[in-house]
């Protein structure tokens, strides 16, 4: 197509234990007709797999007109998905956040003890555990916030399965914090929203507890005013858990907008064109609860 947009620029690469890398008139498919520099500086980070980096530089940023070189979404399709896995395992003892007691996994029929209840040569484990909701890769419905909200079980599947999906990647940041003018080269609009920190590879060690990058409440506000349908993140919290408050809680899910939380893996998804499921069991009384979130690539 004609009226296709590539972006043509440079680029400098400095790491944190010294040297660096270059690159003159790299050229990628954008969509829409801009791309920000940050944009640019997480895909370079991410394709190429670089390691303590301190800073990308954009340099000589062109936007052209020019067809795409890749393969169409539809066409994609056509020959085949990719799973991709974003839940973390849940196991006995594991710490999800502090405070919160780890999940106790055990056997309610073990399987030497089903052998007396079955025929010989049959047997069976029948599994128990006992955990609090917030474990793992988990989902947030409104009634985690809201007494008289959706809970587990309302949850439309339009809400929270074979969702379009799109990712801000802010694996480079110059704080915690993730604000609205981090999204506004992104539609979002009847979208899941991922946000790609790299934190889950502090997952199971205390660092992940300590610090950890979150979304402010005028980011809430806009993807609420823009129409996003699910917002996930690969982080501890979606909010800033040095105080109290919780506004992103608050405003999504006030908007019956769902939460996901402590997502992994999204290095391995594309920027958009995939799509995005998290879908819980169907329980009633219940805000929260874990799931297999996934995404088809």
């Amino acid at each position: 197509m004609s009226d296709q947009k590539r972006v043509k620029f440079d680029f400098e690469i400095e790491f944190s234990n010294g040297g660096g890398i270059q690159g003159q008139d790299f050229r990628l498919d954008i969509d829409g007709e801009n791309i920000s520099d940050q944009a640019l500086a997480d895909y370079l980070v991410r394709d190429m797999r670089l390691l303590m980096v301190s800073a990308v530089h954009i340099l000589n940023k062109t936007i052209i007109t020019e067809p795409h070189k890749r393969r169409d979404d539809q066409s994609q399709l056509d020959r085949g998905q990719t799973c991709i896995d974003c839940s973390h395992v849940v196991e006995d003892g594991l710490i999800t956040y502090k405070g919160l007691p780890a999940p106790i996994i055990c056997d309610y029929l073990s399987r030497e003890e089903s052998r007396k209840r079955y025929a010989a040569g049959t047997e069976f484990q029948i599994g128990k555990i006992e955990m609090v909701a917030n474990t793992g890769t988990y989902i947030d419905s409104p009634f985690h916030r809201y007494e008289h909200g959706k809970d587990l079980s309302e949850l439309p599947m339009t809400s929270i399965a074979n969702l379009d999906g799109v990712m801000l990647r802010r694996t480079i940041r110059s704080g915690r914090a993730i604000t609205r003018a981090d999204f506004a080269d992104i539609e979002v609009r009847g979208k899941a929203v991922l946000v790609h920190t790299g934190w889950d590879q502090h997952w199971k060690t205390d660092a992940y507890f300590e610090g950890h990058p979150y979304l402010t409440a005028d980011a809430a506000d806009f993807l609420v005013q823009a129409g996003a349908t699910l917002v996930g993140i690969d982080s501890m919290n979606i909010d800033n858990t040095d105080t109290g408050e919780r506004p992103v809680h608050s405003t999504l899910l006030g908007a019956d907008i769902p939460i996901v939380e402590h997502l992994c893996g999204l290095d391995r998804l594309p920027d958009r064109g995939f799509k995005f499921f998290a879908v819980p069991v169907k329980v009633k009384g219940m805000g929260t609860f874990p799931i297999r979130a996934f995404a088809l690539a």
